[in-house]
């Protein structure tokens, strides 16, 4: 028993990233705009959005609400989707207007090395995905 959890997390801290998929996914649900017309300070994107190069490197936005939202230069109407692939390790500022306050950084942070920093990366990731 202690010998293969030696071995899984020697390859969880040795192994290349492979998500399943390098796609961050945030959704803009529907009503959202309803709702701020309607007072509600409503938050559905985070005021800071974390991606990692080789890990989940790609933004994915989805419009769930009944009219465009605008992200950037993007507008993304209703039913649609906006990836945005980052290749580029830095801090990034967009108009948002799903957002309360129009604003939201994206920071993208360079690939873990090899060793502590990916097993730490691949923890955080599956704690992540299980809430």
């Amino acid at each position: 028993m202690l010998l293969a959890l030696s071995a899984l997390l020697g390859w969880a801290a040795l192994a290349p990233l492979a998500p399943d998929s390098r796609d961050e996914l945030f959704e803009i649900p529907k009503g959202t705009y309803a709702r701020r017309m309607a007072g509600d300070k409503v938050e559905i994107l985070p005021d800071t959005i974390r991606l990692t190069l080789g890990g989940r490197d790609v933004l994915l936005l989805k419009n769930l609400d009944e009219v465009p939202q605008i992200f950037g230069p993007v507008l993304i109407m209703p039913g649609q989707s906006f990836r945005l692939p980052f290749e580029v390790a830095s801090t990034y500022s967009f108009a948002c207007s799903a957002h309360a306050s129009g604003q939201m950084n994206v920071i993208v942070e360079p690939a873990p090395t090899r060793g502590w920093e990916t097993l730490r990366w691949r923890a955080q990731d599956l704690i992540k995905r299980i809430l």
